[in-house]
């Protein structure tokens, strides 16, 4: 395997981490109640981790609206055809999860939609946060503190949602 690195920073959903190797950001965790998983180890960047570090900064100030750091996503081809749709949604663009199954090609698998969008391992960067449900509704988040930190994410996106 390569190296793998570790870095973290405040934002305004809480402490972050990011997880890469020698090439690319491999996953980002949204702390839950202040704990993050792997707090009990030391950080150790690099290049690509300070990038992510510096477009998220931009990001939470409002001045990014789009993330060019390299990410390498692992998961099933499903997973993978479910992020590939949500990395190419912009700022302040929503979907729906039916809408999202559509896309993939795979029209009435909501439910699987919601376990792949849930399971993305780059959160915020792979803007899992802006699926929501065919009616406008939040039906959950999985980062974080969950409905909390996607209303912040969505508020701060400016995307409207169903009440």
């Amino acid at each position: 395997m390569t190296n793998v690195f570790i870095s973290r920073l405040d934002s305004p959903i809480g402490r972050l981490e990011l997880r890469g190797d020698d090439a690319a950001v491999t996953g980002l965790s949204i702390a839950r109640e202040g704990v993050l998983p792997h707090d009990d180890r030391p950080e150790r960047a690099n290049d690509v981790l300070e990038m992510a570090r510096r477009q998220l900064a931009e990001y939470f100030a409002g001045e990014r609206t789009s993330f060019d750091v390299p990410v390498r996503l692992v998961g099933t081809p499903f997973q993978l055809a479910v992020w590939a749709v949500l990395e190419r949604l912009g700022w302040g663009e929503a979907i729906s999860y039916g809408a999202l199954a559509a896309a993939i090609g795979k029209p009435g698998s909501a439910r699987a939609i919601g376990g792949a969008v849930g399971a993305n391992p780059v959160p915020i960067i792979v803007g899992c946060h802006r699926v929501l449900a065919s009616d406008g509704r939040i039906t959950g988040y999985s980062g974080g503190n969950g409905i909390p930190t996607k209303l912040w994410l969505l508020g701060h996106e400016r995307i409207g949602f169903a009440a």
